[in-house]
């Protein structure tokens, strides 16, 4: 086995743009990629994984110690960053990985398959979607309107509000991260029951504001193709991508299976971590 993939922090030089990613565990290898899109792996670290899966966590390109496009902050569209993690798959010599990826790193995850299906064993689609047009934000902003709604009076109330206002303004990574940290109480199925773990989350949390092409992600019509056995999950409280985008990612993929995590938001990892490992788990020991 190279160096670069045995356990450890490493980087490469992919497509000439230095790729940063964490290796972490033993078993056959799973490529993690985060989402935002802006954010690091740091926040998806998955412990209880690494027992059964070489789990390689990648800082997507933009990201962490990664490096950047030419054209930052533009040019990091879905179809990009898919690109780069193929391209990684190659540099790197892995065989057959399972692709992760978590919200918008599952856009990327999709797509990769989607142009390449033979290079992988499986797809691990967590809190994504098949398509991000249409009524998508506004129906998150109806979601977020119903946990202010919920929450009236308390101070996560006004910060969740006030931080889905800013989004149109954003102008650099400082706005960004401030507004994430803000919204991040909505993220959960009950932040309450984690205060802790929110609160760490939303110290640690950096993200960098990446402009794409500015066009609606739509892969609805390519789904049928796609027989890379895949794994959907979703946490039922998932204000942006919850079961609605799920349901239709299953209904569109054959060779899918959906979990739902009932007590969960958008980080199921984190509020039912137990139950995302072993659903994980169970898959990857399927037979393709």
């Amino acid at each position: 086995m190279s160096q670069l993939l045995t356990p450890g922090m490493h980087s490469m030089t992919v497509d000439g743009i230095e790729q940063h990613f964490r290796v972490a565990g033993s078993g056959p290898f799973c490529i993690v990629h985060a989402g935002g899109p802006g954010i690091d792996a740091g926040y998806l670290r998955l412990p209880l994984l690494e027992p059964h899966l070489t789990m390689i966590y990648l800082d997507p390109i933009g990201t962490g110690r990664s490096g950047r496009l030419s054209t930052h902050p533009m040019g990091y569209s879905v179809a990009r960053f898919s690109d780069h993690l193929l391209a990684f798959i190659t540099v790197a010599g892995i065989d057959d990985p399972y692709l992760l990826g978590h919200s918008h790193g599952a856009f990327v995850a999709l797509d990769a398959a989607l142009k390449r299906p033979h290079a992988i064993a499986g797809l691990i689609l967590y809190a994504g979607a098949a398509f991000t047009g249409g009524d998508f934000m506004a129906s998150a902003g109806a979601e977020i309107s119903a946990f202010v709604d919920r929450h009236k009076g308390t101070r996560e109330a006004d910060s969740v509000q006030q931080a889905w206002a800013s989004i149109p303004a954003m102008q650099n990574d400082e706005d960004y991260t401030s507004a994430l940290r803000r919204l991040l109480p909505a993220y959960f199925s009950d932040h309450r029951r984690l205060a802790a773990v929110l609160q760490d989350l939303q110290g640690q949390l950096r993200a960098t504001l990446l402009i794409g092409d500015k066009q609606a992600f739509d892969v609805r019509d390519r789904l049928a193709g796609l027989s890379v056995p895949t794994l959907i999950m979703v946490g039922v409280d998932d204000f942006i991508l919850g079961p609605r985008h799920a349901a239709g990612l299953a209904h569109g993929i054959p060779n899918s299976r959906l979990e739902t995590l009932n007590h969960s938001g958008h980080f199921a990892h984190i509020e039912e971590p137990e139950a995302f490992a072993e659903s994980i788990i169970q898959f990857t020991r399927a037979p393709g």
